[in-house]
C-alpha cells in the first residue's frame, strides 16, 4: 500500500478527497415513551388520581426496568395511535394491539405480550350469537380503530347490522347500558375483566366468541408495535420480554390480574 505523508494527508482530508474514520456509535435510549388508550381495563386505564394503570402499564414498566430505562406513557385515542407513532409522539404502542397483516404493513411488532379472542357482550337472556343472522336489524357498538371495528363493518354491516363506532372502550359501555346498543364487540378479556365482573356489568352476559373469519381480519396475537425505522429499538423490547418470561416477572404481573394465563390460554366465555 501506498502510504501517504502527515502533511499531504491533512491536506486531502481538508480538500474532502480522504474520509476521516467515524466511529459507528449504537443509539442510546434513557426512556422509552408508549403510546396508550387508557379506556381498556384491566390493560391501561386511568387510576381516580390520573395515573395510568393495569396490565400492559406494569408490563410496560418491568420492560423499562429490565432495559434500565425511564418508562413514560402518553394518552392517546386508538383510532389514531398507528399515526401519532409514526410521528414521533410517542416511541412504541402499549395498548392491547392485535397483530393483522394490514397493521405489519405500517409498523413491526413485537414477540408475543398475550393473547385473546373476540366476544359479544348483551344484556342477560337477549339470545344473540356473534353472526350477521342473528344480529340482523341490532345496533352493535365497537371502539374506533380496533380490529372489532374492522370485523363488524366487514363482516356485519353489509349484512343489515347496524355497526356504532366510538372514541373509547368506556363510551361502548355507557351506551349498553343506557340501551342505546343491543350488544358490544370486543377482546374476552377485557369485557370479562373490565365489564362484566363489575357492578355495571351484572346484568350482562358473553353472547360467544367470533370464530368465522376468512378474511384474517381478526389477526392473530398482542403485540407492542414500533416504528419500521426503530429495529434497535424493536430488537431490545423483544429481548426485555424474554427476560421478563424467564426470570418470573411475567407471571407475578399476571396473577395479580387474573386467574389463567393470559399468555397461553384465555378464558371461555360464559
Amino acid at each position: 500500500m501506498k502510504q501517504i505523508f502527515a502533511p499531504a494527508f491533512a491536506a486531502l482530508c481538508a480538500l474532502g478527497v480522504v474520509a476521516a474514520p467515524v466511529a459507528a456509535h449504537a443509539k442510546a435510549f434513557t426512556e422509552i415513551k408508549f403510546g396508550v388508550d387508557a379506556t381498556y381495563p384491566p390493560f391501561e386505564s386511568l387510576s381516580p388520581s390520573g395515573d395510568f394503570q393495569g396490565f400492559d402499564i406494569d408490563l410496560g414498566k418491568a420492560i423499562c426496568a429490565q432495559l434500565k430505562v425511564k418508562c413514560v406513557f402518553v394518552s392517546q385515542g386508538f383510532d389514531g395511535i398507528i399515526p401519532a407513532l409514526q410521528a414521533r409522539k410517542f416511541d412504541a404502542i402499549l395498548s392491547s394491539m392485535t397483530v393483522t397483516p394490514e397493521r405489519a404493513k405500517q409498523i413491526n411488532f413485537s414477540s408475543e405480550m398475550y393473547n385473546e379472542p373476540t366476544s359479544l357482550i348483551e344484556k342477560k337472556g337477549a339470545g344473540l350469537q356473534p353472526t350477521a343472522e342473528s344480529l340482523k336489524g341490532k345496533t352493535v357498538g365497537v371502539e374506533a380503530g380496533t380490529i372489532q371495528e374492522t370485523y363488524a363493518k366487514t363482516y356485519w354491516q353489509p349484512q343489515g347490522v347496524n355497526v356504532v363506532s366510538y372514541p373509547g372502550q368506556d363510551q361502548v359501555y355507557a351506551d349498553l347500558l343506557s340501551g342505546r346498543l343491543d350488544a358490544s364487540l370486543q377482546d374476552s378479556v377485557e369485557a370479562s375483566y373490565g365489564f362484566l365482573k363489575t357492578p355495571k356489568g351484572a346484568d350482562y352476559a358473553f353472547g360467544g366468541n367470533v370464530t368465522y373469519d376468512p378474511k384474517d381480519v381478526l389477526g392473530s396475537y398482542i403485540a407492542i408495535g414500533v416504528r419500521k425505522d426503530e429495529p434497535e429499538l424493536l430488537k431490545k423490547i423483544d429481548e426485555a420480554i424474554a427476560a421478563i418470561h424467564a426470570n418470573g416477572t411475567y407471571k407475578k404481573i399476571e396473577a395479580q390480574y387474573f386467574n389463567f394465563d393470559v399468555y397461553g390460554a384465555t378464558p371461555a366465555a360464559q
